[in-house]
């Protein structure tokens, strides 16, 4: 002797439900994402960043080997240890930076950098390639104050 168990029908319909109501005003397809003002993909920025990330000891030297030239590189390597621009207990901060152009192809920056309460300064050189990619070629940081 088998029973069988049958459920009785739910009270909840397809039909009464109906489309959900919707309370964003936008329509369909439009961006939802509200306009975040973001810092000028410009390579003084860019490198500012990236060197900042090195010598406050957030990144290793190598993430950098590919972006820097020659005396550059070696000037990183012996900087990074020391983490010159490494914040106490707080992320260091790029708060400005700035460029003056000597020639075509070549960026004279600095940056100044907020780091646990002080104002630091770095500077570094760039200069494009003939393959139009921007590399690092020098180096430099401020003592602290």
């Amino acid at each position: 002797m088998s029973t069988s168990t049958t459920r009785p029908p739910s009270r909840r319909t397809t039909a009464s439900r109906g489309p959900a109501s919707r309370r964003d005003p936008r329509r369909p397809g439009e961006s939802r994402r509200v306009p975040v003002q973001q810092r000028p993909t410009l390579p003084r920025y860019w490198f500012a960043e990236r060197l900042l990330a090195v010598l406050s000891g957030h990144r290793p030297v190598h993430w950098m080997l590919n972006h820097t030239l020659g005396e550059a590189y070696d000037q990183l390597s012996l900087l990074a240890p020391r983490t010159p621009l490494s914040g106490r207990g707080t992320r260091p901060v790029i708060r400005d930076c700035g460029e003056h152009r000597p020639e075509d192809g070549v960026i004279e920056a600095f940056a100044r950098i907020a780091a646990g309460g002080r104002l630091r300064a770095m500077a570094f050189r760039l200069e494009q390639g003939t393959d139009l990619r921007w590399k690092c070629t020098a180096i430099e940081v401020g003592t602290p104050a």
